[in-house]
């Protein structure tokens, strides 16, 4: 049976985040789909059981290859469990790595007095894109129409989505993990999968590398996966 690539974007940006690496995959033969989760803060919290819930809505039943990208990290144990014995492997790209099990943030300590600035008093964040300077942004996503495209898509958050635990389950890291790095500041979490045993391949690149790169990118999901 074919393996199906899940390509879950972080629910701070949308789904065209992926869409470039579906459609390389797709070229080469592999099945790939990109659940959109911009939605998932719709209702209040908790999020993830939403996170959960469109991931395991958009997926076949097929095998599966779970890649998640930037905060989407947090989230693979959860949708591991959710979608049970079809995941065969676990991809981080430049993503944020969970602990073995407990509960989780999508936000570290230090970075909230940056986020609650940013929401002001009515809870509510901006779109990501709109946190960072201008070239910064532009630096990430070159092409003018790609990053219209990209920021029109964003939703914008509430805070607790960045506030709110989300359950690690014990276990989730029994099938093949691995570790895609496109550069800073995921350092920290690529040393960690390497800490872990788990294969690291370094692809230099922004944060948003598999926009501008979507072939090396697949290259390297598919050789981290086993699936090349």
């Amino acid at each position: 049976m074919q393996t199906t690539f899940v390509l879950v974007h972080s629910p701070s940006v949308g789904p065209s985040t992926w869409a470039p690496v579906a459609e390389s995959l797709e070229r080469r033969g592999h099945a790939a789909v990109v659940p959109d989760l911009t939605g998932v803060s719709a209702g209040g919290a908790p999020y993830w059981p939403r996170v959960v819930e469109t991931v395991r809505a958009a997926t076949p039943d097929t095998p599966v290859v779970l890649a998640g990208h930037s905060n989407a990290g947090f989230f693979l144990p959860a949708i591991k469990e959710g979608l049970g014995d079809r995941v065969v492997a676990c991809v981080f790209a430049d993503a944020h790595v969970p602990p073995r099990e407990g509960l989780v943030r999508t936000a570290e300590e230090e970075f909230l007095p940056f986020l609650r600035d940013l929401a002001g008093p009515e809870g509510v964040l901006p779109r990501w894109t709109d946190w960072w300077d201008e070239e910064d942004v532009v630096a990430m996503l070159p092409d003018p129409a790609v990053r219209i495209r990209v920021a029109a898509e964003q939703p914008r958050l509430p805070l607790d989505y960045y506030t709110q635990a989300i359950p690690v389950p014990a276990g989730w890291d029994e099938v093949r993990c691995s570790f895609l790095w496109f550069g800073p500041p995921y350092d920290a979490a690529a040393e960690e999968a390497g800490r872990r045993g788990w294969p690291v391949t370094r692809l230099p690149g922004m944060h948003l590398h598999q926009i501008v790169d979507p072939d090396g990118v697949t290259d390297a999901l598919l050789k981290l996966s086993r699936k090349s």
